[in-house]
C-alpha cells in the first residue's frame, strides 16, 4: 500500500507533507531532501513510495503502515511543529519501555537515543572515558564494514559539518570536552583482499594482541564486537570475549556494532550480561526511515562511568540519555521532533516483528535467500560473499537474521571485472528504473589494487511482517517475482551503457 500525499489547494502544507518534513528534520546534512527527487542521499524517502526496494544495509523508504502510525502519533504530540522539551522526555521514557520489552530486557537496562549509526560511537567513548591515565585505545573491527562516518566519531571528532542540533562544527575537529587527542583508532581488518572473511578466532588474536599492547602504553581498551556487518559479520564470539574480560578485567571495555539490527534479543541479552553496550539503529533492518539509533547499556556501566564530556552538549539533548549517567545536567534541554518521530516509526516496525515466532521468520527468510542465489548467482553470474570464514556455513545457518537476511553480490567475476565505481554507478542508475539495493561496499581487490564491484541485497522487518502472511507458493512466487524485476533492470542499465 503507497498513500497518496496530495497538495493542499491553496498551497499549504498537507499532514502528509508535513510529516515528510518533520521525519527529514533533525538530523545531519544527510537526512535533507532534494526537492527535485523527494529523497536523500541516500536516495530513500520519509514518504511511502513504489519503489521495489532491497536496501536495508543502507537506507528504508518508510512503509505505509508505519507512516499512518506516525501521522497518528504527530497529531498527539505535537499539533503544531512545537513540542516542549517535558514531552519530548516523556516520549522517549515510553520508547526505552517499549523497546525493553521488544527485546524481553530486564527494566534496569539504560538506552540512550541518538540521531544516527554515526552519532552512537560517541557512547562508547563516554563509558571508557576517563579509565585510563594514557587515554584510549578504540580498536575498531572492519572500517570498511561501519559507517564511513565512524572513522571520525570513533576518534572523538566531527564527522559532518552540523551536528543533528544543527551546531556548525568543523569535521575532523575534537569534539573537545576531555576527549581531545586522546583517542588512538586501531583497525583490524576481516576480509582478505579476495574478500574471504578471518576466521573470528584469527581476530580475537589480533584483538587480543592490540589490548595487551594498549595496556603497556597506559591506554584503556574499547572494543568494537560486530555483529551483523554491512556484510553480515558476526565477530569476535562470546567465548572469544569471555576470554578477554578474564585476562583484561577492567583495562578492556565492548561495545556491540549491531548498527543492522540484524541481531536476536537472545544475543542482545548474551552481550548485556557481560557488560557490554549494544549499539541499534533503526534505518537499517528494523525498516524505519534514517537516521536514528539508540544504544543499550547494562545499569553497572551506568553506575561506573565518569561525567559525560562538555562537547556532547553540541550533539545530544539532556533527555536522550539515561537521568543516572553522570552529566547528562550539561546537556540542553531541548525537543527533537524529527528524531522522536523516525524513532516511532522504527520501534512500530520492531514490535511488529518481535511479535513473529522465530520459525516463522526463518521461514521468509530461507525463502529470500534462495530467491537471491537464484537470481543473483545462478542467473546473474555473481558471487556470494559469505558471511563467515570458509567452511563455516554451519554459522550462517545458525545465524540466520544476522547472515541470511543479507547478501553481499561480488560482481568481479563478470567480463570486465567491473570495479567500484562501475557499481555505484549501476547502483544509482538502478534507482532511475525504480529498484534501489544496498549501497556497493569495499570488500573486494582487483589485481591491480581497485576496488572491485559489488551489491547488497538485504531484506527488512517491514517485508518480513508482510511476507509472513503468504502461505510456501505464494511466497517463493513472489520473490522469484521481485528478483527478476531486479535482475531485468541491471541488464537494461547495463545495456543503457
Amino acid at each position: 500500500m503507497t498513500l497518496p500525499h496530495p497538495r493542499a489547494a491553496a498551497g499549504g502544507e498537507t499532514p502528509h507533507e508535513r510529516l515528510g518534513r518533520l521525519l527529514s528534520s533533525g538530523g545531519d546534512a544527510r537526512i535533507a531532501i532534494d526537492p527535485a527527487t523527494r529523497r536523500n542521499q541516500y536516495m530513500s524517502s520519509p514518504w511511502p513510495v513504489e519503489t521495489l526496494a532491497y536496501a536495508s544495509s543502507t537506507a528504508n523508504d518508510i512503509s505505509a503502515d508505519a507512516f499512518a502510525h506516525c501521522l497518528g502519533r504527530l497529531e498527539a504530540l505535537a499539533p503544531g511543529d512545537a513540542l516542549t522539551p517535558e514531552a519530548y522526555a516523556a516520549a522517549l521514557e515510553a520508547l526505552r519501555a517499549r523497546i525493553r520489552a521488544a527485546y524481553g530486557l530486564d527494566r534496569t537496562i539504560g538506552v540512550v537515543f541518538a540521531a544516527s549509526g554515526t552519532d552512537l560511537e560517541y557512547i562508547g567513548l563516554a563509558e571508557a572515558k576517563g579509565r585510563a591515565a594514557g587515554g584510549i585505545r578504540n580498536i575498531l573491527i572492519g572500517a570498511d564494514e561501519v559507517g564511513s562516518g565512524c572513522i571520525y566519531s570513533a576518534r572523538g571528532q566531527f564527522f559532518a559539518s552540523e551536528t543533528a542540533r544543527g551546531v556548525p562544527v568543523t569535521k575532523g575537529a575534537p569534539i573537545g570536552g576531555a576527549l581531545p587527542a586522546r583517542v588512538a583508532l586501531h583497525n583490524l581488518p576481516v576480509r582478505d583482499d579476495a574478500g574471504r572473511a578471518y576466521s573470528a578466532a584469527e581476530i580475537a588474536a589480533g584483538i587480543e594482541a592490540a589490548v595487551s599492547e594498549a595496556r603497556s602504553q597506559g591506554l584503556h581498551s574499547l572494543v568494537h564486537v560486530l555483529h551483523g556487518s554491512k556484510t553480515g559479520l558476526v565477530v569476535p564470539h562470546l567465548d572469544h570475549i569471555d576470554a578477554l574480560r578474564a585476562r583484561h578485567g577492567g583495562a578492556i571495555s565492548f561495545i556491540v556494532d549491531a548498527c543492522q539490527a540484524r541481531i536476536t534479543s537472545a544475543a542482545i541479552r548474551a552481550y548485556l550480561a557481560r557488560g557490554c553496550i549494544v549499539m541499534l539503529t533503526g534505518s537499517k533492518f528494523m525498516g524505519g526511515p534514517p537516521f536514528s539509533g539508540f544504544a543499550l547499556v547494562p545499569e553497572a556501566v551506568i553506575a561506573e562511568a565518569a561525567e559525560l564530556p562538555s562537547g556532547f552538549a553540541a550533539i545530544f539533548r539532556r533527555a536522550e540519555w539515561p537521568a543516572e549517567w553522570p552529566g547528562t545536567a550539561q546537556l540542553p534541554e531541548e525537543a527533537n521532533l524529527g528524531l522522536l518521530l523516525r524513532l516511532e516509526a522504527s520501534i512500530f516496525e520492531l514490535e511488529r516483528f518481535q511479535a513473529l515466532a522465530l520459525p516463522r521468520v526463518e521461514r521468509v527468510v530461507l525463502a529470500f535467500h534462495a530467491a537471491v542465489r537464484a537470481a543473483f548467482v545462478e542467473t546473474l553470474g555473481g558471487r556470494r560473499l559469505a558471511p563467515y570464514e570458509p567452511g563455516a556455513r554451519a554459522e550462517g545457518d545458525a545465524h540466520p537474521v544476522e547472515m541470511r537476511t543479507l547478501s553481499t553480490i561480488d560482481l568481479t567475476p563478470q567480463p570486465g571485472a567491473p570495479d567500484l565505481d562501475a557499481a555505484v554507478a549501476l547502483h544509482r542508475a538502478l534507482v532511475g528504473r525504480g529498484v534501489r539495493l544496498g549501497q556497493p561496499v569495499k570488500c573486494v581487490k582487483l589485481p591491480d589494487g581497485r576496488w572491485g564491484a559489488t551489491l547488497r541485497v538485504g531484506i527488512a522487518m517491514p517485508q518480513v511482517s508482510a511476507f509472513d502472511r503468504l502461505d510456501d507458493a505464494a511466497l517463493a512466487a513472489r520473490l522469484e517475482s521481485d528478483m527478476a524485476r531486479i535482475i531485468a533492470a541491471i541488464r537494461e542499465c547495463r545495456a543503457a551503457g
